[in-house]
């Protein structure tokens, strides 16, 4: 792990207990292990199809699940342990951006209101002056101007993408150390994205907050994240720096997302994985991906994937100063880079 991490998550595992009729009881492994830190002034995207665990980890995070084992440090504090008033004020350094900018937000409340309602929480800026100069930088740190005119608005009054730069703004007012963006333009248009996207990453580069952003677009993750974090079934499957995993994808799924990415991030005319994702309550034993791996029929069927869960190991030679490219597979493509 990073020494200027600012979030370490270390064998994180979220397990739900589902009941079937009277007696059966079946074990949902939605987040099954998963290890990674995000740095200081980093982006980090957590990227795969719908049920892969993204939203699990997130919600986690922010201790809105309790994780059923392992550890988050924020800033060297394990929220996973935290309770009460502790957890409250913890909570003060992480924020996060919701999918929806529609639903997010209170109708009921002003661009003022939303945006103030963190610092009220957390009895911050106690007297009016001070909470409102808060929230009007906020609001203009979030290319929201003039910031005194929107504060009066409420949401219906606003687009799509002027909304989620309110949510950005509620999310910035208590100057975290980190944001958790889960699928922060999914529900916007094109141009509301690019700008979304650009307000983002002038935001880390201004004051240098870390991001944990969450989609199911590689095109997007890779325009945005300096690394990213490919998951299946609950398990991170390859991670490395973005130009990296992009130009040298060494896990077959990581393959096939890109095969099926256009340019513009939807799905194209690529490979289609043969077969559906397993359900979470029925991961397959060895290798979690084998049933649908092309490898694995490719190679005869080899027992090592049937029996043995791969982790994730080391492939390539990284660059000096360069964060180490890591795929969980037996057979990584390693073309080009040197033994793993």
């Amino acid at each position: 792990m990073s020494e200027s991490a600012v979030l370490e998550i270390h064998d994180l595992v979220v397990h739900f207990e589902t009941r079937r009729g009277f007696r059966q009881r079946t074990t949902v492994r939605a987040v099954d292990g998963v290890s990674f830190d995000i740095s200081q002034g980093e982006i980090l995207a957590l990227v795969g199809e719908s049920g892969c665990g993204k939203s699990t980890i997130a919600m986690s995070v922010m201790r809105l699940l309790a994780p059923t084992s392992g550890h988050i440090l924020v800033e060297g504090r394990d929220l996973a342990s935290l309770r009460g008033r502790e957890l409250r004020r913890a909570r003060q350094r992480i924020q996060m951006i919701f999918q929806d900018p529609f639903g997010s937000l209170d109708s009921r409340q002003t661009v003022y209101e939303s945006v103030a309602e963190p610092l009220v929480v957390h009895g911050l800026g106690r007297q009016g002056e001070e909470r409102r100069r808060r929230v009007l930088a906020a609001l203009d740190l979030a290319h929201l101007r003039p910031p005194e005119r929107l504060a009066a608005n409420y949401p219906h009054e606003l687009s799509g993408g002027q909304r989620q730069r309110v949510a950005i703004a509620s999310a910035m007012v208590l100057e975290p150390a980190l944001v958790i963006a889960d699928e922060p333009v999914s529900m916007l248009d094109v141009s509301a994205r690019a700008g979304i996207l650009r307000l983002m990453m002038d935001l880390r580069d201004r004051t240098g907050v870390s991001y944990l952003f969450i989609t199911h677009e590689l095109a997007v993750a890779w325009m945005v994240a300096d690394r990213l974090a490919v998951l299946y079934l609950g398990r991170v499957v390859e991670i490395g720096t973005s130009p990296e995993v992009v130009a040298h994808p060494a896990h077959p799924y990581t393959r096939a997302l890109l095969e099926v990415t256009s340019g513009d991030g939807e799905l194209g005319e690529g490979a289609v994985l043969a077969g559906e994702t397993p359900s979470a309550s029925r991961v397959p034993e060895g290798c979690r991906f084998h049933p649908r791996c092309p490898l694995y029929a490719e190679r005869g069927q080899p027992e090592v994937c049937r029996t043995q869960d791969p982790t994730l190991c080391g492939v390539g030679r990284a660059a000096p100063g360069e964060r180490e490219h890591l795929v969980a597979c037996h057979f990584p493509d390693t073309d080009d880079r040197g033994a793993p």
